[in-house]
């Protein structure tokens, strides 16, 4: 197929695309998002989280057309970016250094890693050697040589209807994955105070889908683990301290107070993004070794799992029985076999998902995480207790995020929680001094930690506590058993 009718007909895959995202918008499809729990989200996390591991491998591979030598290096470069963006992460969430500092390294450390080996490369004998850069192309001008716009008035009609096919896996891919990474980025651990727009989200996206096409430019979507990661960059935190257990006494631990909510940084991202389409800046970035971005691509997906369920449930079971904490949720479980079967269908999905994305039609991996839904709203519960299933698995999102699609499939709201947001309560911190983008240090200040802090919790997880599934089983009966 020549290249101008593969433009062609990805034209025409975003204008049917375009068309479809509105009719599903319009139509509220969005509100089977109500049926998307943590194991949906966390196969698709694990997924993409091998994704970023798998392309840094691929990124790394290709330094042999180098040399030996540049292949060799860019091992080492790749590693070392991983190790020193891993301990920036670390660092933010210690105990050392002042708050300011830790705070900084952790937001800016990854950035500043880039940076620094993109000029390590150019210190001693490692000048001599030969690396493969990031490739750009001219200042606002397409990577080939073709006009901006696409020449839809070229197309054949044939070509105009083979498009629909591919515009509907494509369009079932961005419902599925723009979705998931908001819900996720909107996840109960975030005590947001805002209301979701799921349905505006993806009419929107449906416009820049036609937009991207009409340009011949990749079509976006929403992303994981970015998404969330940006959240948990606008998160302010408080330490308090377990005064009220007598083991803990005297320790702290982090809770998130609030979310800075607004729009300046999503559109700062977008104008640097386009800022870096500028000669200046493209000189700059042709700098960059392709070693420092394979190790850019391991960081993000060690980060992403690290945090996640299955990660989590396997480290569980690899534990000691009798050297784990009594006060892990999954000690409650009295069938070890079912943390087993649950983990196990998790990975299926995984396994699945990523063959699939292996193969020509890599396009349609979601659809097999899309039927995974139906069997765990209710084939699942079948094979499970309700008070499993609660501990194993839970919502996505919060009541209150997911008010606009109908709530959470199997939660009754309480008359006092509806509509009523976490950042409304009396555990959020006034704009003061102490109220800024990090970590607020209450412990012996002038807050009193006996109730400030219980407020702070109960505020964090407000929405998290304030439904009940069908079974009748809430999450303050789970924390009785």
């Amino acid at each position: 197929m020549s290249y101008p009718r593969q433009l062609g007909l990805g034209l025409m895959k975003s204008r049917w695309s375009l068309i479809f995202h509105w009719i599903l918008a319009i139509t509220n499809s969005c509100n089977g998002l109500r049926y998307v729990t943590r194991f949906s989200c966390d196969i698709f996390g694990f997924y993409v989280a091998f994704i970023y591991l798998q392309k840094g491998i691929q990124v790394l591979t290709r330094q042999w057309e180098a040399s030996d030598a540049s292949a060799y290096l860019s091992v080492s470069i790749a590693l070392l970016v991983t190790g020193v963006a891993y301990i920036c992460g670390i660092v933010g969430q210690s105990s050392l250094f002042q708050r300011h500092v830790r705070k900084f390294v952790e937001d800016y450390g990854t950035p500043l890693t880039v940076i620094f080996f993109t000029g390590f490369v150019h210190v001693g004998k490692m000048a001599h050697i030969e690396l493969l850069k990031l490739p750009t192309s001219r200042a606002f001008f397409p990577t080939t040589d073709r006009g901006w716009f696409i020449h839809f008035w070229d197309i054949s009609v044939g070509d105009v209807f083979l498009a629909i096919p591919f515009a509907i896996l494509l369009t079932i891919l961005f419902w599925f994955d723009h979705n998931v990474s908001s819900l996720i980025a909107q996840g109960t651990e975030f005590p947001l105070r805002k209301p979701a727009g799921f349905h505006w989200d993806l009419f929107l996206l449906g416009l820049t889908t036609g937009v991207a096409g009409l340009l011949g430019i990749p079509f976006p979507n929403g992303l994981i683990p970015q998404a969330p990661f940006h959240t948990t960059s606008l998160c302010v935190t408080r330490t308090v301290s377990d005064t009220d257990d007598e083991a803990n006494k005297g320790h702290t631990r982090r809770v998130v107070d609030h979310v800075v909510e607004q729009r300046v940084s999503n559109l700062a991202q977008g104008l640097l993004t386009l800022g870096t389409m500028t000669g200046p800046l493209l000189l700059v970035l042709h700098l960059i070794p392709q070693a420092v971005l394979a190790g850019l691509f391991f960081v993000m997906g060690i980060q992403a799992l690290e945090g996640n369920g299955i990660t989590l449930k396997l480290l569980f079971l690899a534990q000691d029985k009798h050297l784990t904490l009594r006060s892990d949720p999954l000690m409650r479980i009295e069938r070890r076999s079912a943390v087993w079967i649950f983990v196990a269908l998790e990975l299926i999905g995984f396994g699945a998902t990523f063959a699939i994305t292996q193969t020509i039609a890599a396009i349609g991996f979601p659809v097999f995480i899309l039927l995974y839904i139906p069997m765990r709203t209710w084939g699942m519960p079948r094979w499970f207790t309700p008070l499993e299933l609660s501990i194993l698995d839970a919502p996505t999102a919060s009541p209150f995020t997911m008010e606009s699609v109908g709530g959470n499939h199997g939660e009754i709201l309480e008359e006092n929680d509806v509509g009523l947001g976490v950042g409304a309560g009396p555990g959020v911190l006034d704009e003061s001094d102490e109220a800024e983008r990090g970590e607020v240090n209450a412990v012996g200040g002038r807050v009193s930690m006996a109730d400030e802090g219980e407020k702070t919790v109960e505020g964090a997880n407000r929405r998290r506590s304030s439904f009940r599934n069908s079974e009748g089983i809430g999450r303050d009966d789970i924390e009785e058993v």
